[in-house]
C-alpha cells in the first residue's frame, strides 16, 4: 500500500509541498484547506499533469473535511495568516496559535500515529503548540527551519564559488529567524571548509544573507514570500521519515538538556528515520558559536512566553 502524506493549507507552500511529493512518488497526497473548492482545484490540476510528469501518485483535494487524512502517515502543516499592514505582532501570534490548535485536533482524532512537520509561522512557537495541543511524544512533531536556511546558506556558496550545489554542505542552528546560527565552520565544499575557500568579510556576507534570506524575496515579491525553497525543504524531511533514509538535517527539535537548552523547540541536527526525530546530534561548539545559539535559544523562549501570556490574559 502507497504511504499517505496529508498538507493543511493549499497556499503556495502547500501546493508545492504536494506537488514534490507526489512528483517524487514519494506517497499519495491530501491536500486540505479551509477555503472551498481551491484544494480540490489544485489537487485536480496536479492529476492532470501526472501523465506529462510520469507519476501514479494519487491527489485529492478537500475544503475542512478531514476524514481523508486518517491513517496519514506524515502531515505537513503550512496553515496560518502571514502578519497584514496594521496587525501587532500579539494578533499575529494569537491568530495562528488558533489555527494551528484546531489543525492539530482534527489531526490527532484521525491520524494519531502520524509525524507532524510544523511549516507555519513563527515556526518555533507553532512547534510547541502543535506538541501541546496533539500529545504526541517529542520525536513525533518537528519543525522545518535549519533544511530551509542550511538550502540557502548552501546556494549563497555555491554562488559565490562558482561551483555546483551538490558539491556545498552547510549546517544552521537556532531559531528561524534573525538569530539563526550559520557555521562556517561546518560548511564545507566537496568536503573543503568555505573558511579555507573565502575571506571572513564574504563568509560574513554570506552569513548575514542567509539570515535575512526570507526577507529578501519578500522584498522582491512585494506581496508575498518564498515557497519553492521551503516546500523542498518538507518535502526532504518528508523522504527522510517515509524512506527511513537515518538522514541527518538541521530541524527544529524538543530540547530537553541537549546543548544545554530545555524544554525549547530549536534548529539542531538531527537524525530523521521512520520514527520522527531519532537522535539529536551534539557537535562541539566554539564560545562564539555558544553565545550565539543561546541568544537565538533566549529569542525563541520570549515567543514561547508571549504565548503564555496571550492564553492567560
Amino acid at each position: 500500500m502507497r504511504k499517505k502524506v496529508t498538507v493543511v493549507g493549499a497556499g503556495n507552500v502547500g501546493a508545492t509541498a504536494a506537488m514534490r511529493v507526489a512528483e517524487k512518488q514519494l506517497a499519495d497526497v491530501v491536500l486540505v484547506d479551509i477555503l472551498e473548492g481551491v484544494p480540490a482545484g489544485k489537487a485536480l490540476d496536479l492529476m492532470e499533469a501526472a501523465p506529462i510528469e510520469k507519476h501514479d501518485s494519487k491527489l485529492l483535494g478537500v475544503s475542512g473535511d478531514y476524514a481523508e487524512a486518517r491513517d496519514s502517515d506524515i502531515v505537513i502543516i503550512t496553515a496560518g495568516i502571514p502578519r497584514k499592514p496594521g496587525m501587532s505582532r500579539d494578533d499575529l501570534l494569537s491568530t495562528n496559535i488558533g489555527i494551528m490548535q484546531n489543525v492539530v485536533r482534527e489531526i490527532s482524532a484521525v491520524a494519531p500515529e502520524s509525524i507532524l512537520v510544523i511549516v507555519s509561522n513563527p515556526l518555533d512557537a507553532m512547534c510547541h503548540v502543535a506538541l501541546e495541543t496533539s500529545g504526541f511524544p517529542k520525536n513525533r512533531v518537528v519543525g522545518m527551519a535549519g533544511v530551509l536556511d542550511s538550502a540557502r546558506f548552501r546556494a549563497f556558496i555555491a554562488m559565490e564559488l562558482n561551483v555546483s550545489v551538490e558539491n556545498t554542505h552547510a549546517f544552521v542552528l537556532g531559531g528561524h529567524g534573525d538569530t539563526m546560527v550559520p557555521l562556517p565552520r561546518y560548511s564545507t565544499v566537496a568536503g573543503i571548509p568555505i573558511t579555507e575557500l573565502l575571506t571572513e568579510d564574504r563568509i560574513q556576507a554570506l552569513v548575514e544573507r542567509t539570515r535575512t534570506g526570507g526577507a529578501e524575496i519578500v522584498g522582491l515579491l512585494k506581496t508575498g514570500s518564498a515557497y519553492y525553497a521551503p516546500a523542498s525543504a518538507a518535502v526532504e524531511m518528508a523522504d527522510a521519515m517515509l524512506n527511513d533514509k537515518k538522514k541527518i538535517l538541521p530541524c527544529a527539535a524538543l530540547l530537553e538538556g541537549e546543548y544545554g537548552i530545555q524544554g525549547l523547540f530549536m534548529g539542531v541536527p538531527v537524525k530523521l528515520g521512520e520514527g520522527g526525530v531519532e537522535e539529536v546530534i551534539q557537535i562541539r561548539l566554539t564560545e562564539q558559536e555558544e553565545e550565539a545559539l543561546q541568544n537565538s535559544a533566549a529569542a525563541v523562549q520570549g515567543l514561547v512566553d508571549d504565548m503564555k501570556r496571550l492564553r492567560e490574559s
